[in-house]
């Protein structure tokens, strides 16, 4: 029987194969991003650094903006995941929901780069982040996860919904903004400016004064279910982006 070989390039005929050379992909480009920069790595650099053919990379995605947002979904599933994780573990308040996710941001360096918008490291890429609405990190189910906290009275209810989120959003992204502006000695580490960031965000959203133990578990059980619709979301576009999934409108 004669033999086949496969084609240099052509994807493993076994899904299980292609995902896993997709992932050993960004792994690659991960890391040469960071090293180099976006506008320094070039194709050519994480085929020859993957092992692959450049032809392999582009059976993947079409273009390598195309990748490097697949590289950024990925990363984004990973912080939420965490996210997740981590909140099952102690209390699921808004308060903490906003200190774990500074945490997750500042210590994982592309998604820093990409919420504060470091062309150092992302280069060109950093179009796309002034075209996403701020906020995106947090996804889009926060207007329904605030009103069961309104509802529950974990929340200030001189706010309307947009000023709620326009608060939550000015807090997160002013305090990471500014701490790299401000002189060494006034710089805090990482985790506490996570904890000034939740601090800050439960002063000015949340009404003071103990919740009812009732409400307190409905508040649970609302930010459990946001942080799990989260992750859901972004895990669908990074399939997308893997090409396990197709996009829908």
């Amino acid at each position: 029987m004669e033999s086949r070989t496969r084609r240099v390039g052509r994807p493993p005929q076994d899904a299980s194969q292609r995902l896993a050379r997709a992932h050993h992909i960004l792994d690659i480009a991960g890391d040469l991003v960071l090293r180099w920069g976006y506008d320094k790595t070039t194709v050519e650099d994480i085929a020859r650094q993957a092992g692959v053919a450049k032809g392999t990379i582009y059976l993947h995605w079409k273009t390598r903006e195309e990748l490097f947002t697949a590289l950024l979904r990925r990363e984004r599933v990973e912080m939420i995941t965490e996210v997740r994780r981590r909140i099952g573990e102690g209390p699921a308040t808004l308060r903490e929901l906003l200190r774990l996710l500074a945490s997750e941001i500042l210590g994982r360096p592309l998604i820093r780069a990409s919420v504060l918008g470091d062309s150092e490291v992302l280069g060109r890429l950093t179009r796309q982040k002034r075209d996403r609405p701020a906020g995106a990190e947090l996804g889009g189910g926060f207007p329904g996860y605030f009103g069961t906290l309104l509802e529950h009275g974990a929340l200030r209810s001189d706010l309307s919904p947009a000023e709620h989120v326009t608060t939550l959003v000015s807090v997160l992204y002013g305090f990471l903004s500014v701490s790299p502006m401000m002189p060494a000695g006034y710089r805090p580490a990482d985790e506490r400016l996570a904890e000034l960031i939740a601090d800050a965000g439960g002063r000015a959203l949340e009404p003071g004064g103990p919740v009812p133990a009732a409400d307190a578990r409905a508040v649970a059980r609302a930010t459990l279910e946001y942080v799990d619709a989260a992750v859901e979301t972004a895990q669908r576009k990074l399939r997308v982006s893997l090409g396990t999934e197709e996009s829908t409108p």
